[in-house]
C-alpha cells in the first residue's frame, strides 16, 4: 500500500474521530458488566454464516494463478463462534469471569472398529473446530479506577481483540486484516491492572510471550499465542498497554501496544544458553523481539456508525528465525516452516448509515437497517532486504452490504466483498450472509 493511500485513510480516521459518538465497552468488561447486574450472570454471543466464494480454493492458486483462474466457485456454512459467558460476584470486590468459546461448532471424534483392518479400534476425527477457554479470571476491585485481574484474559491489541463481539463490526466475519496478522481473539494467561478515571480507561498486562516458531507468512504472528501442549510455554513474557479516551458522550479513541521476546519461547528450550562444553550456543542472542502499535476509533451518532483501525508490527531477527524454523525443527514438530516477515500492517475503515432512522414507525420500534461499506489493506509478510518476496500477501478488500437489527441484541448481515491482489494474481470476490446475537440471559 503506498504512502498516499495510508495518508488518506488515516486522515479520514482522524477527521471522523473529532465527532462525538457512542462509546463501546471493552470485550473483557462485557463479561462482567451488563444491564441486569445480578450476582450470577449468564450470557454470550453467537454467529451463523454462509459464504459463496467465486475464486479457486486450490492451495497453489498464487504460485500458478493462470491455471486456476476458471475454477468453479465454492460455498460453505459455518458457525464461526458460539460463546457462553459465566460471571459470579462473590462480594467485597471479588469477582470471577469466564468465556467458553466453540469455534466452527467445536471438535468431533468417534471411536470406530475397523473391520477392514483386522478389527482394530481407531479414533476417527469427524470434524474440525476448536473449543477454547477464552477468558477465566479472578478479579479484585479496589475502586472504579483500580482493579487487578489474574488468569486467562483478553489481550486488547487493536480494535477487533478489544471489541470482538459480532455487533461491533459490520462484516459477516471479523475484520479480515486484523484477524490475519494478529491472534484473534487474542487471549493469554497473565495479570492485568486496569481501571477508568474520568474520560480515560487504561489497562496494563503481563502475559506469556509469543512463540516465534508459530509465526508464518500468511498469518504473521497470529499463531504465536497458541500452544499445542497441555501447558503454555512462558520462558519469555509479553507486555501490553492500552488507553481508551472517551472525549465526549460516545466518542472512543484507542491506542494499544505490545512488546516482548518471541525467540526461545518454544519447547524444548534448548537453543539458548551454553552447550555442554561451556560455549555459547549459536542462536543464543537471537531475541525475536515483537513490537506492535495500534490505533482504533469508533463513531456512533446522527444515525451513522464509522469505525477504523491502523496496526503496524515488527519482528526482530525475522530472517534468522525463518531459517531456524526451516532447518532445525523436526518434520513431525507442530511448528510452521514458512518464513515470517519483518513487518506486517493492517488498515481498515468502515461506515454505515441507518436508513430506518428516517421512518418514524421503525425508529420508534428500535429497529435499525444499516447500509455499509468497508475498505481494508493488509499485508502479513513485509520482508527484510535479505528475505524472499511473496507479493500475494498484500491485499486490499472492499465490502458493501447491510446490517438489519430487528432487536438491539440480534443482527442479520449480508455483504458482497472482493479481495484485490496485484495484477499477476486473480481477485477473490464472494458473497456472505449471517445472523448473530449478543446478550445476557441472567
Amino acid at each position: 500500500m503506498n504512502k498516499v493511500k495510508i495518508g488518506l485513510l488515516l486522515g479520514l480516521m482522524a477527521g471522523v474521530a473529532t465527532v462525538p459518538v457512542e462509546a463501546q465497552v471493552n470485550a473483557s468488561d462485557s463479561v462482567q458488566h451488563h444491564v441486569l447486574g445480578n450476582r450470577l450472570s449468564v450470557g454470550g454471543y453467537g454467529e451463523i454464516a454462509y459464504s459463496r466464494n467465486f475464486y479457486s480454493d486450490n492451495v497453489y492458486r498464487y504460485s500458478d494463478a493462470a491455471k486456476y483462474k476458471n475454477d468453479p466457485s465454492h460455498g460453505r456454512f459455518d458457525v464461526p463462534h458460539a460463546v457462553i459467558y459465566l460471571n459470579y460476584n462473590f462480594g467485597k470486590g471479588w469477582t470471577m469471569g469466564s468465556e467458553i468459546e466453540f469455534e466452527h461448532t467445536g471438535t468431533g471424534s468417534a471411536q470406530e472398529k475397523e473391520f477392514t483392518e483386522g478389527g482394530e479400534w481407531e479414533m476417527e476425527v469427524e470434524k474440525g473446530g476448536e473449543v477454547e477457554l477464552e477468558q477465566f479470571w479472578i478479579q479484585k476491585s479496589f475502586s472504579r479506577a483500580f482493579n487487578i485481574r489474574a488468569g486467562h484474559i483478553v489481550v486488547p491489541i487493536g480494535m477487533t481483540n478489544a471489541h470482538h463481539e459480532p455487533l461491533h463490526f459490520f462484516t459477516v466475519y471479523r475484520p479480515e486484516g486484523e484477524a490475519t496478522i494478529l491472534p484473534c481473539t487474542w487471549h493469554d494467561t497473565g495479570i492485568s491492572f486496569w481501571g477508568r478515571t474520568g474520560r480515560v480507561r487504561y489497562e496494563a498486562q503481563v502475559v506469556a510471550g509469543l512463540d516465534a516458531f508459530f509465526f508464518d507468512r500468511e498469518g504473521w504472528v497470529s499463531g504465536g499465542a497458541g500452544s499445542p501442549y497441555e501447558f503454555k510455554v512462558a520462558n519469555k513474557y509479553g507486555f501490553i498497554g492500552r488507553l481508551d479516551y472517551y472525549a465526549f458522550p460516545g466518542l472512543r479513541i484507542g491506542l494499544s501496544g505490545y512488546y516482548g521476546r518471541a525467540m526461545h519461547n518454544a519447547f524444548p528450550h534448548d537453543l539458548e544458553g551454553k552447550d555442554a562444553n561451556g560455549n555459547v550456543k549459536r542462536y543464543d542472542n537471537v531475541k525475536g523481539t515483537v513490537a506492535i502499535g495500534a490505533f482504533d476509533f469508533a463513531f456512533n451518532r446522527f444515525n451513522w456508525i464509522v469505525r477504523g483501525n491502523a496496526d503496524y508490527g515488527y519482528v526482530g531477527d525475522a530472517a534468522t528465525i525463518s531459517t531456524i524454523k526451516r532447518n532445525l525443527t523436526a518434520n513431525s514438530a507442530p511448528y510452521k516452516k514458512t518464513p515470517v516477515g519483518k513487518n506486517a500492517v493492517a488498515v481498515g475503515l468502515e461506515a454505515g448509515y441507518d436508513i430506518f432512522s428516517q421512518v418514524a414507525r421503525l425508529r420508534a420500534d428500535d429497529q435499525k437497517f444499516y447500509l455499509f461499506g468497508r475498505y481494508e489493506y493488509y499485508n502479513s509478510y513485509i520482508p527484510s532486504s535479505d528475505q524472499q518476496k511473496y507479493e500475494y500477501t498484500g491485499k486490499q478488500r472492499l465490502a458493501v452490504g447491510f446490517n438489519y437489527f430487528p432487536l438491539p441484541q440480534i443482527v442479520v448481515k449480508g455483504e458482497y466483498s472482493t479481495r484485490l491482489l496485484k495484477q499477476q494474481y486473480n481477485n477473490e470476490p464472494s458473497i456472505s450472509l449471517g445472523i448473530a446475537y449478543e446478550g445476557f440471559f441472567l
